[in-house]
């Protein structure tokens, strides 16, 4: 296996940080560089990584002489990149960091990247030819289904957040240096992840904290909307088959087969609860439901024949099983 040094953007949250272990476990010979801005989603706890081959730096890709500084200094031969500002509710409260930081903060990463792997469009640098840049999204970027049909990479875009519509923006910058400088890109597009490490304020953990604490488990409108769940071990698995056999310039979805209404997964982690933590009532007697988020899209369902078919990926978690692993972990991590 080739020598690479990995600049993984976001390594201190959910996703980034259960990656850097996978990839870091699976790839002797790696080196990985984890920036992050260390914002309030980070936690420097997910990761305990201690000898030569990982190397932490703190910094904002929206700081474009930063980035420039860092692949000088590591040689960075390629990126794989997860930062970003995530949270719908947040992104309804103050759009414009999520442009500047999802938007600007993509251009400024993959134009450093440019600049360092390329002579000029097209021609690669001889140290670096087999250089890629793999860019992490969404499937929010598709907008909403009603109750049929599924997200295929051919789906057209129509972000309905200014989350989705950030996101959306840099899939579409990604593209565009692939066609235009002849950059080595890969975008995929995931559906809801959940499992060890993710931040409070997403809604599994959200119900497992609140349940152990007896508050009320908050649920949006009446509970409908339904989601793809992915196990976020599988996600590393499939960015994995992406980033070292994807075509490149192609686009891959990756989904967990999994869908569920949001009540439907209040239901089931508070039924796994009052079997490992049981009490007097169940713990579905704290679910809640408030007021609906602004534009909350109803349903999405991700299509996954083509990761499937082409590179052999399948998820290897059911949501039953993989709910069981994120509850005990949590019932851990609040309780221990």
């Amino acid at each position: 296996m080739k020598k690479k040094t990995l600049l993984i953007t976001g390594g201190m949250g959910f996703i980034g940080s259960n990656f850097i272990d996978y990839i870091y476990d699976k790839y002797q010979s790696y080196s990985i560089v984890n920036l992050d801005a260390l914002t309030y989603a980070a936690d420097t706890s997910n990761l305990n990584l201690k000898d030569d081959r990982y190397t932490f730096v703190k910094g904002d890709i929206r700081n474009k002489m930063f980035l420039e500084s860092v692949f000088e200094k590591y040689k960075v031969t390629d990126v794989i990149h997860f930062a970003a500002e995530s949270h719908v509710d947040n992104s309804i409260a103050n759009p414009i960091i999520f442009a500047e930081t999802n938007v600007m903060g993509t251009l400024n990463l993959i134009e450093t990247a440019r600049n360092f792997w390329q002579e000029k469009p097209f021609k690669y640098k001889e140290k670096y030819k087999d250089s890629r840049f793999h860019h992490i999204s969404t499937d929010e970027v598709f907008g909403t289904l009603e109750e049929n049909g599924f997200f295929t990479e051919e789906s057209n875009y129509l972000p309905n957040s200014p989350y989705s519509s950030s996101k959306a923006s840099s899939d579409l910058i990604i593209r565009s240096y692939k066609h235009t400088y002849g950059l080595n890109t890969v975008t995929t597009n995931c559906s809801n992840n959940y499992g060890e490490k993710q931040h409070d304020e997403k809604l599994i953990p959200t119900i497992i904290r609140n349940a152990l604490n007896n508050k009320e488990i908050p649920i949006y409108g009446n509970g409908r909307n339904v989601r793809d769940w992915l196990y976020v071990k599988d996600h590393c698995k499939a960015i994995d088959l992406v980033f070292h056999n994807g075509k490149s310039g192609d686009v891959y979805l990756i989904g967990g087969n999994n869908e569920k209404t949001n009540i439907e997964v209040a239901n089931t982690v508070c039924s796994i609860l009052d079997r490992l933590m049981p009490k007097q009532t169940s713990h579905r007697s704290l679910i809640h439901y408030v007021e609906d988020r602004h534009g909350h899209d109803f349903r999405y369902a991700i299509d996954n024949s083509k990761i499937r078919d082409k590179l052999s990926f399948m998820p290897e978690e059911t949501f039953e099983t993989g709910i069981l692993r994120t509850v005990e972990w949590y019932i851990e991590k609040y309780k221990g």
